[in-house]
């Protein structure tokens, strides 16, 4: 254990969830490298917002809260949202002196002596005790399965991969998703590609009215509920619909956003369903959501037999050493802020000569 290095509290991520704890934890009095590190596996500041796509422009963005401290102001909505909100962060870095440490694999989580845990990384092992996990969801994205799938010839790919619509000119797309990016992704790709299809396994909802502070509190409210009993978070946007905004009427009007259930099954040429209906399609885009990136904590068994991690407040029920945030209720720009400064108060509580055992 010669190489491994103490510290208070380690945080994972240097996205919105991340930096907000870091925030909290210098501003009570917590000094970076001392008592607290940041690690952040990107290879810059800008979270998961540095890998969107160029044609995301900032104006695009739904609902861009501020991090604690600094508000972004006067940013140009024509820009594209990684380069506006990249600078936004690496700025804030800088500002509050964080010093993120990156880029840094964090391979495992594990119990340590004392009650303390090791965080075994690219960059050693560092043990503390207590942990503040923002890793996000970016890294893992989800694919379902479909029967058929590997017999496609055309190319399939998940948003995570989407670069722009101009890849898909003069070619017939499917999109299969029901959520803010699938809809994105078609509004884009229609005027460039032959033909495209809109395919989701529920009927999509949108949302009339503006969105407003009650809305979102009773959103979150149902996010909350299933973490509570160890379910898998849905996120906030399947709780809350679609905003019905100008650019989703068109859509509506034109027939872009005209919608099919889910197909029964992927052929060489494209989709088809159990009534005989068929698609020919070149490209399947799977705008079809992300899971979060906990791999990680397998080593801490926080799993319940629901498949979800239960959580009081941010702190995880199997292991209170453990704080979640920007996971479940707290997955959006202000309920990650929101969360940071929840765990960091939850953890300055906690004495430093302690451990901080289930």
């Amino acid at each position: 254990m010669n190489n491994t290095r103490e510290v208070e509290v380690v945080v994972i991520g240097a996205g919105q969830a991340g930096l907000s704890s870091a925030y909290h934890l210098h501003r009570t009095g917590f000094e970076p490298d001392r008592d607290f590190v940041v690690l952040d596996h990107a290879p810059g500041p800008g979270g998961a917002w540095q890998f969107r796509w160029p044609s995301l422009t900032y104006g695009k963005v739904h609902g861009m809260h501020s991090l604690p401290g600094m508000e972004l102001t006067d940013a140009d909505p024509s820009r594209p949202s990684a380069e506006v909100i990249t600078e936004y962060f690496d700025t804030y870095e800088r500002t509050f002196d964080l010093r993120v440490r990156r880029p840094v694999d964090v391979r495992a989580v594990r119990d340590g002596e004392d009650g303390r845990l090791l965080v075994e990384t690219s960059d050693g092992t560092w043990s503390t005790r207590a942990l503040i996990n923002a890793t996000g969801t970016w890294d893992r994205p989800f694919w379902p399965r479909c029967l058929g799938q590997e017999t496609f010839r055309g190319r399939q790919l998940h948003t995570a991969q989407y670069a722009g619509p101009e890849e898909f000119a003069g070619q017939r797309v499917v999109v299969v998703g029901g959520g803010a990016s699938g809809t994105q992704h078609l509004l884009e790709i229609a005027p460039y590609a032959a033909a495209t299809t809109w395919v989701t396994r529920r009927p999509p909802v949108f949302r009339e009215g503006p969105f407003d502070e009650n809305v979102g509190r009773a959103a979150v409210a149902l996010v909350e509920e299933r973490v509570r009993q160890g379910l898998p978070p849905r996120s906030v946007v399947s709780v809350t619909g679609l905003p019905l905004n100008d650019a989703i009427r068109q859509g509506l009007r034109d027939g872009v956003l005209d919608r099919l259930p889910m197909f029964d099954r992927i052929t060489a040429d494209g989709v088809e369903w159990e009534d005989g209906r068929h698609v020919d399609a070149d490209v399947i885009l799977w705008a079809t959501g992300f899971r979060a990136a906990l791999d990680h904590l397998v080593p801490l068994r926080l799993r319940e037999p629901g498949g979800g991690i239960r959580m009081e407040g941010t702190r995880t029920v199997a292991d209170p050493r453990v704080h979640l945030v920007g996971y479940g209720p707290s997955a959006s720009t202000i309920g990650a802020n929101r969360a940071g400064r929840a765990a960091v108060r939850d953890i300055g509580r906690l004495p430093a000569e302690e451990p901080v055992a289930a």
